[in-house]
């Protein structure tokens, strides 16, 4: 008698708790705020690239010698769309996939006097004009508007590690006895570094020139720039 007491005491709670709540429930999906809770509250909205990249700051200023034995420097591409790296010519790890990717940037735009590319190398004790100068004919490079660049190593170490932010050292444990980033900066017309927002609308700073997806994104934000 009393176990059935019990489940009626509970029926009644639960009829209570149905007749004051589920309204307030249905009310707020009707509303749209059932999503509203703090957590979600906190999470970053997705924002889509709508064509506008963002502007991270001015190229850090260069000079330095190409495969002709030129110089070259950053206000040299003033006026161009360029893509620049940090590389080394006997690189035997990421250095080729890179080459590749590049290649791809070459071939798309080929033709185009606005756009041009820059690829600095890590290792100018071998990297010398000449060697550098046959490294592109190995490639099969075209355009005139890229140049590979050498020069003094502590001057270079700075560029890419305070200029650019694009790590490059030495170690002699790694294949090839250098390390450095696989990653491409883009650079405006107005000699500003350039970038598109992530999915959660924060700057990716640097384009991933090991990745297909980071390429094609690349090459989007070229035809971006080369139109403003």
């Amino acid at each position: 008698m009393l176990k059935n007491k019990s489940y009626i005491g509970i029926s009644f709670i639960i009829l209570l708790f149905g007749i004051y709540a589920i309204p307030k429930i249905v009310e707020r999906f009707q509303n749209g705020s059932i999503v509203k809770g703090e957590r979600l509250d906190r999470v970053k909205p997705v924002t889509s690239n709508d064509d506008k990249l963002v502007k991270i700051g001015a190229v850090p200023k260069f000079e330095l010698t190409n495969q002709d034995n030129l110089l070259v420097t950053n206000e040299t591409y003033k006026g161009k769309v360029y893509v620049l790296e940090f590389f080394f010519s006997k690189c035997p790890t990421i250095c080729p996939k890179m080459n590749e990717s590049m290649l791809i940037l070459e071939k798309t735009f080929f033709g185009n006097p606005n756009f041009g590319i820059i690829s600095i190398t890590i290792d100018p004790k071998n990297d010398t004009p000449m060697a550098l100068k046959e490294h592109a004919k190995l490639l099969g490079v075209k355009s005139t508007n890229w140049n590979f660049l050498t020069g003094d190593k502590e001057y270079i170490y700075n560029l890419a590690n305070k200029g650019f932010n694009l790590y490059a050292g030495e170690n002699q444990k790694v294949a090839g006895g250098f390390e450095h980033s696989g990653l491409f900066a883009l650079i405006d017309k107005e000699g500003y570094i350039r970038c598109r927002n992530d999915d959660f609308g924060n700057p990716i700073l640097y384009y991933d020139g090991l990745d297909k997806i980071g390429v094609r994104n690349l090459q989007q934000d070229i035809n971006i720039l080369l139109k403003e």
